[in-house]
């Protein structure tokens, strides 16, 4: 009885299958919408057909076919098997996806719903989540024409306790693309001219399409000319001939570009323009330090700041020259190397400094208006832009610089005489004193130091007395008044008195006259002296100058 009873208990647990599991059935009838199917073990359950149908696709299920079913209770309430093929489905995807996912393969399946975020994909019985971002490389916005399509995707992340599956298209399509790419530029070779469809124009270049890769071409490579913008000479969708200029096979980028279709302007730059030539000329662009000028499509040259007006030093170059400006311009300097040309605008007029020297010599009355007054002069404007200089010292004859330019404000209208042109130096010296009289040349004429002349005395101060010569006022210091030091009285004098005085000194610059009465008085008794006799023979100076007197009074 034991043997036979361990064997029943055997058989029953062969015989029975164990809930929770996959079970083979085989279906034995289709009625009202659901397939019935015997799972062995005297048992029979139902299965609604669309569990047999992939997402839009009708069901696929015939009687006596052989399917897999998941058992989840051996009887239910009717004393039928409750079974379900989704969940043997599920449990089959979940078992092949663990694979996929293990090994980085792709998997197949169709997105069937739109949820929050993304989309519900179907993979062959387990739901998986597509975010919206790993739909595709670029943004979608209808997502129909891809709904319950079959089509590979990505796992990126699964979870089967928790039920979670993340899918990726995008990452297939990028694939796809690399390996496109790949081949696409294993076809090509740096300095190969193939065709190409302006894709995307931005404000550095545009992106050409060569069939499944982009190039990018720069815009400096566009033409040999300044190029502001790339839709000055593009448009999206032409059909454009570039050349190949570098390919850097690990991040596949490729450059392109066009003007190396065209012949280099730059070779026969020399020849078209030697130095000193002038050309016509058209301004493209206009910066702080200069302007570029266009000569032809593809060269350009700078005229400096420096080089742009004889007159005009610290302005900007927007004040003498505008945008698509035609201007006349010399040719400096040609560096090929750096692909430079320096060009000048000034030079292509006349010097205005040599101008003024040729029509202005030396000695010329000009007339001009106070521009400027500093520490040093006046700044006059004369014709062309150019102004003259009257310095300090040659304002006036009878005043101090100093003085004499408190007597200028701007604006005052003023003639002066050229006194100097220094071409190289730009400078031009006036003078306004020149116009008038030197009344002290004049007055001092013929007189030398050592001469005696005869003053009148014009005033009586304590420290001396005040002489005028010819219109010219001196003063005689106390100690040079006479040779006696109780003679050396201002006192004695008398206004209108005349007094002979000898010249000690003629200051042009200073425009004075040095006297001295002490000095003529002592140079008398030298020459006495030396015509009558000295004190040493005995004789005193009262008698040498008794002499001298009637010696005079007989001659």
């Amino acid at each position: 009885m034991e043997e036979f009873e361990a064997l029943l208990k055997e058989s029953f647990e062969i015989d029975t299958p164990e809930e929770g599991t996959v079970v083979k059935g085989r279906v034995i009838a289709i009625e009202a919408g659901q397939a019935i199917i015997d799972v062995g073990y005297k048992m029979e359950g139902r299965v609604d057909l669309k569990e047999f149908a992939n997402p839009g696709e009708a069901p696929s299920i015939n009687v006596g076919d052989e399917v897999e079913v998941y058992l989840d209770r051996v009887e239910n309430a009717r004393g039928e098997a409750v079974i379900s093929r989704d969940k043997a489905r599920r449990e089959e995807a979940w078992d092949r996806l663990e694979k996929a996912y293990a090994n980085e393969t792709r998997v197949d399946g169709a997105i069937f719903g739109r949820v929050k975020g993304g989309f519900t994909v179907d993979l062959g019985g387990a739901v998986a989540f597509l975010p919206g971002s790993q739909v595709d490389v670029r943004p979608v916005r209808d997502a129909g024409p891809l709904m319950g399509i079959k089509q590979p995707f990505q796992i990126l992340k699964m979870d089967r306790r928790r039920g979670n599956i993340v899918v990726s298209r995008r990452a297939i399509l990028e694939e796809s693309r690399a390996e496109q790419r790949a081949e696409v530029i294993s076809n090509l070779s740096e300095g190969q001219t193939v065709d190409g469809v302006v894709k995307n124009i931005t404000e550095y270049g545009a992106f050409v399409d060569l069939g499944g890769v982009d190039g990018l071409l720069h815009v400096t490579d566009m033409a040999w000319r300044r190029v502001n913008h790339p839709s000055e000479i593009l448009s999206i969708g032409e059909t454009v001939k570039v050349q190949v200029i570098k390919i850097n096979k690990e991040t596949h980028r490729i450059s392109l570009g066009m003007k190396q279709l065209q012949s280099d302007p730059w070779d026969a730059v020399e020849r078209a323009y030697p130095i000193s030539s002038v050309h016509k000329g058209r301004v493209t662009n206009i910066t702080d330090y200069g302007a570029f000028v266009e000569l032809e499509a593809g060269v350009e040259g700078l005229v400096h700041v420096s080089e742009m007006s004889w007159t005009k030093k610290n302005v900007h170059p927007g004040k003498i020259v505008s945008t698509s400006q035609e201007v006349d311009v010399m040719v400096l300097e040609i560096d090929s190397a750096k692909r430079r040309v320096s060009l000048g605008l000034k030079q292509t007029q006349r010097n205005p400094w040599e101008v003024f020297a040729e029509s202005h010599p030396v000695g010329t009355a000009i007339e001009g208006e106070v521009k400027n007054i500093t520490e040093f002069g006046l700044f006059i404007g004369l014709e062309n832009d150019i102004d003259g200089m009257v310095h300090l010292s040659d304002l006036s004859w009878d005043q101090r610089g100093e003085e004499a330019i408190q007597n200028y404000r701007k604006g005052d209208v003023v003639k002066a005489a050229v006194t100097e042109v220094d071409i190289e130096k730009e400078r031009i010296s006036l003078s306004i004193k020149a116009l008038g009289d030197d009344t002290f040349s004049d007055a001092v004429d013929g007189v030398k130091r050592g001469s005696v002349i005869t003053c009148t005395v014009t005033a009586i101060e304590d420290g001396g007395i005040e002489v005028e010569y010819n219109g010219m006022k001196s003063f005689i210091r106390r100690s040079d008044l006479a040779r006696d030091r109780a003679d050396q009285r201002p006192e004695r004098f008398q206004v209108g008195d005349k007094v002979d005085a000898r010249v000690t000194n003629v200051d042009a610059k200073t425009r004075r006259l040095g006297l001295s009465i002490k000095a003529k008085e002592i140079a008398e008794e030298k020459e006495a002296v030396e015509q009558y006799g000295s004190s040493d023979s005995g004789a005193s100076l009262g008698d040498i100058l008794g002499a001298a007197l009637k010696g005079s009074d007989r001659g």
